[in-house]
């Protein structure tokens, strides 16, 4: 089902800093999709649309914004339950490199770099961000020619940085390497990754990076904002999700695999975090590639 989804060819070419789009339409009609441009996205009058970000499927309201900058993860909008005809949209797309790495290190724009750190797995902001910003987006949709309209993109990307955000898909179903700037959680996670079939006991991983239970529990929630079981359990859901996509092995099947103990367990934890159950979710996902 992965080779299902559409490579999209920008029109943004290396001369550009970035492409903007505005549009006022009745329907969402392009495909799931995936580009290796950074892509902000907002919506205003979408209410019902459903938003599919790799794994994440969620109906949205009638103001959305969000910040993509995976260059494989899989997204798009599709009418779902959508009635307005006067959808209006504007898309703004930009290469990974108009904040080069060098200016990222800087202090004042930690904040942006961490945003495009947790954007790989895309991110939407809330109602109240985006009825701060919106006039700005049309401002830039209305006047994108010139130093002063990258300049003002760099100024809502640092606002939006500086404002609440949620991660949408789980972290293991777009597989990238996350840098967590500690040894130790790296080699926490690489041995959850490695092990998440299998049983994992806190009590194993806190001797792998030599720390006690209470000292690692408290130092994983710190650098993670997890804590131990959900940090494995959103591995385990990232992997099932992506076998529910891309596999045909029964629910039952991808529990065991993904080291749940039982399928009554991972059905409640999925459906927990997901909002729906597996069986639910791999149903939804079919109805979105169908327009692939």
């Amino acid at each position: 089902m992965k080779d299902s989804i559409l490579r999209e060819v920008t029109p943004l070419s290396q001369r550009d800093c970035f492409m903007i789009f505005s549009r006022i339409k009745q329907h969402f009609t392009f495909p799931i999709h995936v580009h290796a441009e950074f892509e902000l996205n907002f919506i205003e009058n979408g209410a019902g649309a459903r938003r599919v970000v790799g794994d994440s499927i969620e109906e949205i309201d009638d103001l959305e914004l969000t910040l993509i900058t995976g260059s494989s993860l899989e997204h798009g909008w599709l009418d779902h339950k959508c009635q307005s005809k006067e959808i209006k949209e504007i898309t703004i797309q930009f290469h990974g490199d108009l904040l080069n790495e060098q200016l990222l290190q800087k202090n004042q724009f930690r904040s942006v770099k961490e945003m495009f750190e947790k954007a790989i797995y895309g991110v939407t902001f809330s109602k109240e961000t985006i009825k701060q910003i919106k006039d700005r987006l049309y401002s830039l949709a209305s006047e994108h020619e010139g130093a002063h309209s990258v300049l003002n993109l760099f100024g809502i990307l640092s606002d939006l940085s500086l404002s609440p955000m949620r991660e949408l898909s789980s972290r293991s179903f777009n597989e990238h390497t996350q840098n967590y700037d500690s040894r130790r959680i790296e080699r926490a996670y690489n041995h959850m990754l490695e092990n998440y079939s299998k049983e994992v006991r806190l009590s194993d991983v806190a001797n792998l990076v030599g720390m006690t239970e209470v000292a690692f529990s408290r130092f994983i929630k710190q650098r993670t904002g997890r804590n131990f079981i959900d940090s494995l359990n959103d591995i385990r859901l990232g992997h099932a999700t992506r076998m529910l996509v891309d596999t045909t092995h029964s629910v039952a099947e991808i529990s065991i695999v993904c080291g749940f103990n039982n399928l009554s367990n991972f059905n409640r934890i999925f459906k927990k975090k997901k909002g729906c159950t597996p069986r639910e979710f791999r149903e939804n996902y079919k109805e979105s590639k169908f327009f692939v």
